[in-house]
């Protein structure tokens, strides 16, 4: 099979099984892609870094549809079904795949930028913490996941720094 033949695929996976359809995918044969990206997440007062598929219910496959067994996929462990146009897998233009490939980091990961959620000036409330339910003057985004708001506290202007998921528009 040549590569110039071979097309990329969405496929709909099962809820949360991206990773087992892949593993059946690649298991047969099929060059499969799961774009995946690290999600902070806080629960329970900790914090802690997961991967998350960035399409949830969705992966990509690579395959050649006139030398390939196609409707195999459909029937892969894991898997919904392949997304068609018609009675025809619908091609992912390559370009989608090459530039979600090329924001990869050195682990394999997709690179987010998240930017920023306030502009320098927003009134923000804090929805945690010791500073809980207190609004403030967001000021701009530091190191670590952290925010910079003033609030003002005992009559006067008072800088605090605090985690960035901590803060929610006013």
């Amino acid at each position: 099979m040549t590569l110039e033949r071979l097309n990329w695929y969405a496929v709909l996976t099962q809820p949360h099984g991206e990773a087992k359809a892949l593993a059946h995918l690649d298991r047969q044969g099929f060059e499969g892609y799961l774009p995946r990206f690290i999600k902070r997440r806080r629960h329970a007062g900790k914090t802690d870094f997961v991967a998350k598929a960035l399409f949830p219910s969705y992966l990509f496959v690579a395959m050649d549809v006139e030398a390939q067994r196609w409707r195999a996929v459909n029937s892969t462990v894991g898997v919904r079904k392949l997304v068609c146009n018609g009675d025809r897998p619908a091609i992912v233009d390559p370009k989608i795949i090459e530039r979600l490939r090329g924001q990869h980091d050195e682990r394999g990961f997709i690179k987010l930028d998240p930017g920023p959620r306030f502009a320098a000036g927003d009134t923000v409330r804090v929805t945690e913490g010791a500073f809980s339910d207190l609004f403030g003057i967001y000021e701009g985004t530091g190191d670590n996941q952290r925010v910079a708001i003033l609030l003002d506290l005992l009559g006067r202007k008072v800088r605090v720094s605090v985690d960035i998921d901590s803060v929610a528009a006013a």
